[in-house]
């Protein structure tokens, strides 16, 4: 009887979850929250944000759905606005969700009946309700209960286009009263108004892009044709939210998807052509963008994730919201997901996708703050989305909010616990270095910054660490430099001598000794140093090989030896690697020339390319070596010298190849400079025969191997 009980509410059991199953396999998966690393790797954490509730209309109380919803806003008191475009109404709702009442109808200041015709857009100070009654062109300002208060028309100014349009659909109003206005139509930029409607200016005017094409183009062009050009008029503003401090935040989707993709591909740290800025009450942007990635929204522009053609590209932000401790929220519509980062621009998580699942989104159209919770209209299911803060979200607030407060030592705290729960978030490894840094441990800070691949921060840090330890061993250090230098002019003496006293005495079998450091007289004196390397023999294949095998050794030697600012991942090349990096090309090179001079007369041997390209290599090893050695010494500020000492060296090798053919072969320097373009080109083309080469005997090779196992299964 015991069993049959089990039996009987197992059975209760699966049918009960059956339902659930079939619900669940045909609705769209949960999203997943994640980070991006700073090689653009998407790293999957903790849910910050849970999916709490949907809240529709019925749940609301109303007897209507909603239509079209454009905006979606909080008070203080945490009560709910919803501008109902489709309706034609304000929706006024508890912190509950419950409806408290409607602004569709009023009487207006000449006693008239009047009333709201398609509010995109709606703001809430203490004491009013501000609505972007867009199908009327103006603004209708009311009190908190719902009464009409005035009237604000379109604005009037010279600064207008003459064909302009006012279409307001989004604003804000600061602690001083001025009314910060987005009309779509307005391309000057964000409209200023004072507390009374009047009109002050424009700030933020989008930059736009022209190509050197265009700008030539626009010489020849008549004022009437400039004028007709629409491509350059600047791109409008879509929306915008008010920070803390009074600082207006604005949201672009406009600005060619090309343009936003370089700035972030580039992780700019200049707004001009990024969907995402914060401006100043003068205009100026002042966003942080000190994270890994601007903030922009996706960076996976071929959504590897979700890779059907309506998920690719840059993300079309069109709202933003200010979060709890500075940090603030932008949402895609293009992919339904939510972004959320702090004021330095630190991607702290992003989630959301397009479903049926509680937590997905049909068509995502504005997001808002309310206490704990963070809602987002859903205009594609007429609802409200309610998330509500987990302890994982809790734990970043606290870290943040210690950041904030200077109080670093329980920030560290935090943001370990962070890291105890999502040990992949590289924002809380740079948290704690931050912290460290800030409380004078550098050195400890170091390690925090390398595991996050930091290498900015990291070298603020290493510049305080190096400055101690300079401070330690100056005397110790200036004598190193000191017998360095003497070392090395010395030696540039000691191979002179050698070199002179071998070209005074006529000794015609030279050392290899000799013929090494013949070599540091060939690349200071090319056009001698090359005559005499071809017909006074002071040179030889095994020198000319040596010089090779060192130069792969000095790539080897860069790939393992270069300093955590330069190679970050620390990711090391084989040697093989490295072998096959040089040989091929010098190889290519040595070929095509002696194939394209044998039928131009020159007069140099395949041994004379080869022992001249060899000699002609030398730069390599005696400035990438010493650059290597500095790199692990350098900051990023610094980086720049270590890269142009080994674009020096390439500079170097190009001129003493150039100069080696063109003794080798005694051609002229415009004969010479063709046979080198020549030398190019050919390289190419026996490139492409290789490749076409194998190509074909694989096609031969697999085809053999068909007619062989046909054969067998035949037989």
């Amino acid at each position: 009887m015991k069993h049959l009980k089990s039996f009987l509410a197992l059975l209760l059991a699966l049918f009960t979850l059956l339902p659930m199953l079939v619900i669940g396999a045909s609705a769209s998966s949960a999203y997943q929250t994640y980070t991006y690393s700073i090689d653009g790797e998407a790293l999957y954490s903790p849910d910050a944000y849970t999916a709490f509730r949907s809240v529709d209309y019925t749940a609301m109380g109303l007897s209507q759905n909603l239509s079209n919803p454009h905006d979606l806003v909080t008070d203080s008191d945490q009560k709910v606005y919803i501008a109902d475009t489709g309706n034609n109404r304000v929706l006024v709702l508890s912190r509950y969700f419950d409806f408290e009442f409607e602004i569709t109808t009023f009487v207006n200041e000449n006693g008239n009946n009047d009333e709201l015709k398609a509010p995109q857009g709606v703001f809430v100070t203490d004491e009013n309700i501000w609505v972007c009654d867009t199908g009327k062109s103006r603004i209708v300002k009311f009190d908190k209960a719902g009464n009409f208060q005035c009237i604000i028309g379109e604005p009037e100014s010279q600064l207008f286009e003459s064909d302009s349009l006012y279409t307001p659909t989004a604003m804000a109003v600061d602690q001083y009263g001025r009314i910060y206005v987005v009309s779509p139509t307005t391309h000057e930029g964000i409209i200023v108004l004072g507390s009374s409607g009047e009109f002050i200016g424009f700030i933020g005017a989008q930059a736009v892009t022209i190509s050197a094409w265009e700008i030539l183009w626009r010489r020849f062009q008549t004022d009437e044709q400039k004028k007709l050009k629409q491509s350059f008029i600047s791109t409008e503003y879509n929306n915008i939210a008010l920070s803390s401090d009074g600082f207006v935040y604005a949201t672009i989707s406009s600005i060619s998807e090309g343009t936003v993709q370089s700035a972030i591909r580039s992780k700019t740290k200049d707004g001009t052509y990024l969907p995402v800025k914060l401006l100043n009450p003068a205009g100026d942007e002042i966003m942080r963008r000190n994270g890994f990635w601007p903030p922009a929204g996706e960076i996976d522009f071929s959504n590897s994730n979700n890779p059907t053609a309506e998920y690719k590209g840059v993300s079309i932000v069109t709202d933003v919201a200010q979060g709890p401790e500075k940090t603030y929220t932008i949402i895609d519509s293009k992919r339904n997901k939510i972004y959320t980062y702090d004021f330095n621009g630190n991607l702290l998580f992003a989630f959301g996708d397009k479903g049926t699942v509680l937590g997905n989104i049909s068509s995502i159209e504005a997001v808002a703050y309310q206490g704990t919770n963070l809602l987002v209209l859903d205009k594609g299911n007429n609802s409200i989305v309610v998330f509500t803060r987990t302890e994982y979200g809790d734990l970043l607030l606290k870290a943040i909010a210690a950041e904030n407060s200077l109080d670093y030592t329980y920030a560290i705290e935090c943001w370990k616990a962070v890291l105890q729960r999502n040990s992949n978030f590289d924002a809380a490894y740079v948290g704690i270095g931050n912290a460290l840094y800030r409380g004078g441990k550098y050195a400890e800070s170091l390690e925090y910054y390398r595991v996050a691949y930091d290498t900015e921060n990291w070298s603020n840090s290493y510049k305080e660490v190096r400055k101690d330890w300079i401070s330690k061993w100056f005397l110790l250090l200036i004598v190193i430099i000191i017998g360095v230098i003497v070392g090395v002019v010395k030696f540039f003496s000691y191979a002179a001598k050698v070199n002179k006293r071998v070209a005074t005495n006529g000794q015609l079998h030279k050392t290899f000794g000799q013929e090494l450091i013949y070599g540091f007289y060939v690349i200071f004196h090319p056009f001698d140093g090359f005559y005499d390397l071809k017909h006074e023999h002071r040179g030889s294949v095994r020198a000319a090989t040596v010089f090779l095998g060192i130069t792969v050794l000095t790539f080897f030697y860069q790939g393992i030896g270069q300093g955590y600012v330069l190679n970050p991942t620390r990711s090391y090349p084989t040697i093989f690697n490295q072998l096959i990096s040089v040989l091929i090309p010098v190889f290519l090179f040595i070929l095509a020339n002696w194939c394209l001079t044998t039928l131009f007369e020159g007069e140099g041997s395949f041994k004379d390319i080869y022992v001249a390209s060899c000699y002609s290599l030398i730069p390599i090893p005696l400035l990438v070596i010493p650059a290597t050695i500095a790199s692990n010494w350098v900051t990023t500020t610094e980086a720049s010298i270590v890269t142009f000492i080994g674009t020096l060296s390439f500079i170097w090798v190009g001129l003493l190849l150039f100069c080696g053919t063109m003794v080798s072969h005694d051609y002229s320097l415009f004969k010479n400079f063709i046979t080198i373009l020549g030398t190019i080109v050919a390289m190419a083309v026996i490139v492409f025969i290789v490749l076409l080469f194998s190509m074909l005997l694989s096609k031969l090779v697999g085809f053999v191997t068909n007619i062989v196992t046909e054969i067998q299964y035949r037989v």
